[in-house]
């Protein structure tokens, strides 16, 4: 499809624009400290889906969200002022919810480490094998199977294996 190199150079151009506008010239206060982390366009560039993070609890996200809604036409209006398109997309905020279930599971496995440095476990954990740290032990290897020795030949050759679709033997 030809227009998907230019339909990510605008999602990028836009990323940034909106990034900026947002950092500069919002001025309502819900609009806190907003990282635009990615912007996808539809194919027509009627609809420009801005996903965004804020670092700060439920409340804070929840008033940042209104907020947003209620800057969507003024960022629709100065993006139409800085960019050449003949149609500037219409702007959605939508809260990206990948990079917080991406932070959640650096937590959890951040507690995990904790707990197990807290038991004095090992880094393999409890699935790893034990090793046998008595004196005189042997660590054990795998028994292979030895070919039967053939008669009048020399000491440790073996038979060669033999090919029962062969029918001249």
């Amino acid at each position: 499809m030809p227009l998907t190199h230019r339909i990510e150079r605008i999602a990028e151009q836009l990323r940034e624009e909106v990034s900026q506008i947002l950092a500069t010239e919002i001025a309502d206060p819900g609009v806190g400290l907003v990282t635009v982390s990615r912007v996808k366009v539809s194919p027509d560039l009627s609809l420009a889906r801005v996903y965004w993070t804020l670092f700060g609890d439920a409340a804070e996200k929840k008033r940042t969200t209104k907020a947003l809604q209620r800057a969507a036409p003024f960022v629709r209006h100065v993006l139409a002022t800085r960019l050449t398109l003949r149609r500037v997309p219409e702007v959605a905020f939508h809260y990206d919810e990948g990079l917080a279930a991406h932070q959640r599971v650096e937590e959890i496995l951040h507690e995990i480490h904790e707990a197990e440095a807290a038991r004095g476990e090992t880094p393999g954990g409890a699935n790893a094998p034990a090793a046998d740290t008595t004196p005189g032990a042997v660590a054990a290897t795998p028994a292979v199977p030895e070919a039967p020795a053939v008669p009048g030949a020399p000491a440790g050759a073996q038979a060669a294996p033999a090919d029962d679709a062969d029918p001249t033997r």
